[in-house]
Protein backbone atom coordinates (compact mmCIF):
# COMPACT_ATOMS: atom_id res chain seq x y z
CA UNK A 1 0.00 0.00 0.00
CA UNK A 2 1.30 3.69 -1.14
CA UNK A 3 1.08 6.73 0.98
CA UNK A 4 -1.61 7.76 -0.93
CA UNK A 5 -3.38 4.60 -0.67
CA UNK A 6 -2.83 4.85 3.31
CA UNK A 7 -4.45 8.47 3.27
CA UNK A 8 -7.23 7.46 1.25
CA UNK A 9 -7.95 4.63 3.16
CA UNK A 10 -7.85 6.78 6.61
CA UNK A 11 -10.18 9.45 4.75
CA UNK A 12 -14.07 9.81 5.96
CA UNK A 13 -16.69 7.85 4.15
CA UNK A 14 -19.12 10.82 2.92
CA UNK A 15 -20.62 12.68 5.19
CA UNK A 16 -21.37 11.55 9.38
CA UNK A 17 -24.06 9.61 9.88
CA UNK A 18 -26.95 10.92 12.43
CA UNK A 19 -26.56 10.05 15.82
CA UNK A 20 -30.24 8.80 17.48
CA UNK A 21 -31.87 12.00 18.27
CA UNK A 22 -31.29 12.02 22.01
CA UNK A 23 -27.27 11.61 21.36
CA UNK A 24 -27.35 14.60 18.93
CA UNK A 25 -25.35 16.88 21.97
CA UNK A 26 -22.78 14.48 21.79
CA UNK A 27 -19.42 15.08 20.30
CA UNK A 28 -18.27 12.86 17.43
CA UNK A 29 -15.93 13.14 14.74
CA UNK A 30 -13.63 10.92 12.79
CA UNK A 31 -10.81 9.62 13.86
CA UNK A 32 -8.15 8.35 10.69
CA UNK A 33 -5.69 6.01 12.74
CA UNK A 34 -9.19 3.59 14.03
CA UNK A 35 -10.60 4.94 10.08
CA UNK A 36 -14.25 4.92 11.44
CA UNK A 37 -16.59 7.75 13.43
CA UNK A 38 -16.02 7.73 17.37
CA UNK A 39 -18.42 9.62 20.19
CA UNK A 40 -16.29 11.34 22.96
CA UNK A 41 -18.12 10.95 26.12
CA UNK A 42 -18.05 14.14 28.76
CA UNK A 43 -18.53 12.91 33.16
CA UNK A 44 -22.26 12.09 33.35
CA UNK A 45 -22.71 11.38 29.39
CA UNK A 46 -23.93 7.98 27.74
CA UNK A 47 -24.61 7.37 24.26
CA UNK A 48 -25.46 4.24 22.36
CA UNK A 49 -25.38 3.59 18.95
CA UNK A 50 -26.69 0.63 16.37
CA UNK A 51 -23.87 1.58 13.77
CA UNK A 52 -20.10 0.84 12.98
CA UNK A 53 -18.93 3.28 15.24
CA UNK A 54 -16.78 3.92 18.05
CA UNK A 55 -16.75 5.33 22.14
CA UNK A 56 -14.64 6.96 23.56
CA UNK A 57 -14.02 8.65 27.00
CA UNK A 58 -11.03 9.17 29.56
CA UNK A 59 -11.99 7.90 33.37
CA UNK A 60 -10.38 8.67 36.44
CA UNK A 61 -12.20 8.44 39.43
CA UNK A 62 -15.22 7.54 37.19
CA UNK A 63 -16.64 4.04 35.87
CA UNK A 64 -18.03 3.25 32.39
CA UNK A 65 -20.27 0.31 31.69
CA UNK A 66 -19.69 -0.90 28.30
CA UNK A 67 -22.92 -2.89 27.23
CA UNK A 68 -24.11 -4.07 24.39
CA UNK A 69 -26.61 -7.08 22.50
CA UNK A 70 -23.97 -9.48 21.38
CA UNK A 71 -26.66 -10.98 19.21
CA UNK A 72 -27.44 -7.99 17.01
CA UNK A 73 -24.92 -5.51 18.02
CA UNK A 74 -26.23 -2.67 18.88
CA UNK A 75 -24.78 -1.26 22.12
CA UNK A 76 -23.42 1.96 24.37
CA UNK A 77 -21.52 3.10 27.12
CA UNK A 78 -22.12 5.70 30.27
CA UNK A 79 -19.66 7.93 32.25
CA UNK A 80 -20.71 8.59 35.33
CA UNK A 81 -19.07 10.09 38.57
CA UNK A 82 -20.49 8.43 41.52
CA UNK A 83 -22.67 5.92 42.67
CA UNK A 84 -26.33 7.19 43.67
CA UNK A 85 -28.43 9.96 43.77
CA UNK A 86 -29.12 9.92 46.79
CA UNK A 87 -31.84 12.77 46.67
CA UNK A 88 -34.58 9.84 44.68
CA UNK A 89 -34.32 7.72 47.70
CA UNK A 90 -32.20 4.46 48.89
CA UNK A 91 -34.39 1.69 47.71
CA UNK A 92 -34.22 -0.54 44.33
CA UNK A 93 -31.91 1.02 42.13
CA UNK A 94 -35.44 2.26 39.67
CA UNK A 95 -36.94 4.44 42.34
CA UNK A 96 -37.51 7.89 41.48
CA UNK A 97 -34.86 8.07 38.32
CA UNK A 98 -34.00 11.26 36.65
CA UNK A 99 -32.46 12.19 34.22
CA UNK A 100 -29.39 12.79 36.17
CA UNK A 101 -26.94 10.40 34.59
CA UNK A 102 -23.63 11.78 36.13
CA UNK A 103 -24.87 9.19 39.09
CA UNK A 104 -24.20 5.66 38.75
CA UNK A 105 -27.86 4.16 39.61
CA UNK A 106 -29.32 6.75 36.99
CA UNK A 107 -26.39 6.19 34.55
CA UNK A 108 -27.06 2.51 33.91
CA UNK A 109 -30.89 2.82 34.10
CA UNK A 110 -30.78 5.12 31.25
CA UNK A 111 -28.16 3.37 29.32
CA UNK A 112 -29.77 -0.28 29.60
CA UNK A 113 -33.24 0.90 28.74
CA UNK A 114 -32.10 2.58 25.77
CA UNK A 115 -30.94 -0.08 24.37
CA UNK A 116 -33.84 -2.53 25.37
CA UNK A 117 -36.07 -0.16 23.39
CA UNK A 118 -34.01 0.01 20.45
CA UNK A 119 -34.54 -4.30 20.16
CA UNK A 120 -32.26 -5.42 22.81
CA UNK A 121 -32.93 -8.40 24.89
CA UNK A 122 -31.80 -8.59 28.44
CA UNK A 123 -30.75 -11.84 27.78
CA UNK A 124 -28.25 -10.99 25.39
CA UNK A 125 -26.64 -8.03 27.42
CA UNK A 126 -22.96 -8.39 27.44
CA UNK A 127 -21.27 -5.70 29.91
CA UNK A 128 -17.71 -5.16 30.58
CA UNK A 129 -16.86 -2.32 33.35
CA UNK A 130 -13.69 0.03 33.29
CA UNK A 131 -12.15 3.10 35.34
CA UNK A 132 -12.73 3.83 39.14
CA UNK A 133 -8.95 4.61 39.35
CA UNK A 134 -7.91 6.10 43.10
CA UNK A 135 -6.87 9.57 41.37
CA UNK A 136 -8.23 12.13 43.90
CA UNK A 137 -6.80 12.96 47.29
CA UNK A 138 -9.75 12.89 49.34
CA UNK A 139 -10.54 10.98 52.24
CA UNK A 140 -13.74 9.30 50.53
CA UNK A 141 -12.35 6.60 47.63
CA UNK A 142 -14.56 8.20 45.21
CA UNK A 143 -13.68 5.66 42.82
CA UNK A 144 -13.71 2.64 44.98
CA UNK A 145 -17.40 3.49 45.62
CA UNK A 146 -17.95 3.77 42.15
CA UNK A 147 -16.69 -0.09 41.53
CA UNK A 148 -18.55 -1.34 45.13
CA UNK A 149 -21.85 0.27 43.32
CA UNK A 150 -21.54 -0.91 39.96
CA UNK A 151 -20.78 -4.74 40.52
CA UNK A 152 -23.71 -4.75 42.89
CA UNK A 153 -25.77 -3.58 40.14
CA UNK A 154 -25.16 -5.73 37.97
CA UNK A 155 -24.79 -8.40 40.10
CA UNK A 156 -28.22 -7.47 41.71
CA UNK A 157 -29.70 -6.89 38.10
CA UNK A 158 -28.67 -10.74 37.29
CA UNK A 159 -25.97 -9.18 34.44
CA UNK A 160 -23.31 -11.45 34.21
CA UNK A 161 -19.72 -9.42 33.59
CA UNK A 162 -17.67 -10.77 30.69
CA UNK A 163 -14.89 -8.29 31.68
CA UNK A 164 -13.41 -5.91 33.45
CA UNK A 165 -10.56 -3.23 34.11
CA UNK A 166 -11.26 -1.44 37.64
CA UNK A 167 -9.24 0.40 40.26
CA UNK A 168 -5.96 0.89 40.35
CA UNK A 169 -4.76 5.20 40.83
CA UNK A 170 -4.10 6.30 37.33
CA UNK A 171 -6.50 7.12 34.63
CA UNK A 172 -7.65 5.47 31.80
CA UNK A 173 -8.42 6.36 28.32
CA UNK A 174 -11.30 3.94 26.87
CA UNK A 175 -12.14 2.98 23.20
CA UNK A 176 -15.47 0.75 22.94
CA UNK A 177 -16.16 -0.83 19.75
CA UNK A 178 -20.14 -1.86 20.28
CA UNK A 179 -20.17 -3.76 17.03
CA UNK A 180 -17.98 -6.14 18.59
CA UNK A 181 -17.46 -5.98 21.82
CA UNK A 182 -14.18 -4.84 22.25
CA UNK A 183 -12.94 -2.88 24.55
CA UNK A 184 -9.23 -0.77 24.20
CA UNK A 185 -7.75 0.77 27.62
CA UNK A 186 -4.46 2.97 27.77
CA UNK A 187 -3.65 3.34 31.16
CA UNK A 188 -2.36 7.30 31.47
CA UNK A 189 0.67 6.57 33.98
CA UNK A 190 3.45 8.24 32.66
CA UNK A 191 1.53 11.91 31.97
CA UNK A 192 0.52 14.58 33.74
CA UNK A 193 -3.19 13.80 35.05
CA UNK A 194 -3.48 17.14 36.65
CA UNK A 195 -5.85 18.65 34.22
CA UNK A 196 -7.80 14.84 34.75
CA UNK A 197 -7.78 15.27 38.41
CA UNK A 198 -8.74 18.94 38.57
CA UNK A 199 -11.97 18.01 35.99
CA UNK A 200 -13.12 15.56 38.52
CA UNK A 201 -12.30 17.44 41.34
CA UNK A 202 -14.69 20.45 39.92
CA UNK A 203 -17.48 17.69 38.55
CA UNK A 204 -17.83 16.71 42.08
CA UNK A 205 -18.46 20.60 43.52
CA UNK A 206 -20.89 21.20 40.92
CA UNK A 207 -22.64 17.84 41.70
CA UNK A 208 -24.66 19.70 44.47
CA UNK A 209 -26.36 22.79 42.94
CA UNK A 210 -26.89 21.15 39.25
CA UNK A 211 -30.00 20.88 38.81
CA UNK A 212 -32.10 17.63 37.87
CA UNK A 213 -34.65 17.31 35.33
CA UNK A 214 -36.64 14.82 33.25
CA UNK A 215 -37.06 10.93 33.75
CA UNK A 216 -36.82 7.42 32.01
CA UNK A 217 -39.47 5.08 31.86
CA UNK A 218 -38.33 1.65 33.12
CA UNK A 219 -38.70 -1.57 31.87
Amino acid sequence: MTATDEIEAAAPPGRMPPALPQFSHINRYWDPLLSTFVAKLLPGEYYVTERAEVICTVLGSCVSACIRDRVRGLGGMNHFMLPIDQSQGTGAWSEGVSAATRYGNIAMEMLINDLLKLGARRQHLEVKLVGGGKVLAAATDVGANNIDFVRKYVQTEGFEVSGEDLGGSFPRKVYYFPETGKVRVRKLMKINNATIVDRERQYLQNLESAPKSGGVELF
